[in-house]
């Protein structure tokens, strides 16, 4: 029990540290920041959730006892939160076959399990990234015309820091920026929690903790109404006020996770190819290089929930029934 608590306290601190780090203004603490939900991850799927939610408590409490109230909710909401409910995910299952009766003794074989399906987290996911940005735009103000106008300032200081003769023409490249800010923070925290779940549980499949068999990442699907969410959430971006900023960061996570979607779905189409090694390799490269291309994987996760692409290509490479005698 001590070194449960032990471990509790170091992923903790350590979380705390990574995401304190932020106050330096160094480049390197940005990579720390984002990081921080890491330990609280790994504690959480190799020791339990239990593990995570003491680490993270402890973490909070620290922060608000050093730093003020605010970096203690902070905290709470973007890194402790997430690395609990998602480790608590990963391994969560249920039983979907009977267990072999026995007259005797004991069971002869172990029942069937059926883990929580690799979709559904990366939904939570686009959640946890929706929620974390929704909050830290509310810091800023209570209305769009506030949230707005103190982006506007603080992008219109950092341009005139780094260059004290910044022309009007400026000012127009800086609206561009408000307006995509929020879908790009939403984007960002998406990405940066599928990283931190990922890693995580490389770490505790390395360290044999991982209590369960890793899914096979191709099958990944959404539920089929995030389809109907994502077009509601379309619909309220043509609105005015608070309400439209809160829809373009609910479309832009959702279609963040059409986008990994489509990684799997063409994960599977070029199951058949002999250099897909090459083929996947150059995708991943030009989507991390040029980004805008991205939006071919958007495309594709859709049309695969629309025209179910990867079953098709499946049941095409399925070998024929054999014949009946």
């Amino acid at each position: 029990m001590m070194a449960f608590g032990l471990i509790a306290l170091i992923a903790g601190a350590a979380s705390a540290l990574m995401f304190a780090s932020i106050v330096s203004g160094a480049l390197i603490s940005l990579v720390l920041f984002y990081l921080a939900p890491l330990p609280l991850m790994v504690a959480s799927i190799g020791w339990g959730p239990l593990c995570a939610s003491l680490g993270g408590i402890a973490a909070a409490i620290g922060l608000g006892a050093l730093f003020g109230l605010p970096y203690c909710i902070a905290f709470a909401v973007t890194v402790a939160l997430p690395a609990w409910w998602l480790g608590h995910l990963v391994l969560l299952s249920r039983r979907v076959g009977p267990v072999a009766p026995a007259a005797d003794a004991e069971p002869t074989s172990e029942p069937e399990l059926e883990w929580y399906p690799v979709g559904r987290i990366l939904l939570w996911i686009a959640g946890f990234a929706t929620l974390t940005t929704i909050a830290a735009l509310l810091t800023l103000g209570t209305d769009a015309e506030t949230i707005t106008g103190t982006l506007q300032r603080g992008l219109m200081r950092l341009l005139r820091a780094t260059d004290p003769q910044t022309s009007g023409e400026a000012g127009q490249f800086v609206d561009a920026l408000v307006r995509i800010a929020p879908a790009a923070a939403t984007i960002v925290a998406m990405m940066t929690l599928t990283l931190n779940l990922w890693l995580s549980a490389k770490v505790t499949a390395t360290s044999g903790r991982l209590r369960r068999p890793w899914p096979v990442m191709r099958t990944a699907e959404l539920p089929p109404m995030t389809l109907v969410a994502l077009c509601i959430a379309l619909a309220f971006c043509f609105t005015g006020g608070l309400l439209a900023i809160v829809a373009q960061i609910t479309t832009a996570a959702l279609m963040m996770g059409y986008a990994l979607t489509g990684f799997a779905v063409l994960h599977t189409l070029t199951l058949a190819l002999k250099s897909r090694t090459f083929w996947l390799g150059s995708t991943y490269a030009v989507v991390v290089v040029f980004g805008w291309p991205v939006i071919a994987m958007v495309i594709l996760g859709l049309a695969d929930a629309v025209f179910g692409f990867r079953e098709r290509f499946l049941r095409s490479r399925q070998p024929p029934p054999l014949p009946t005698p």
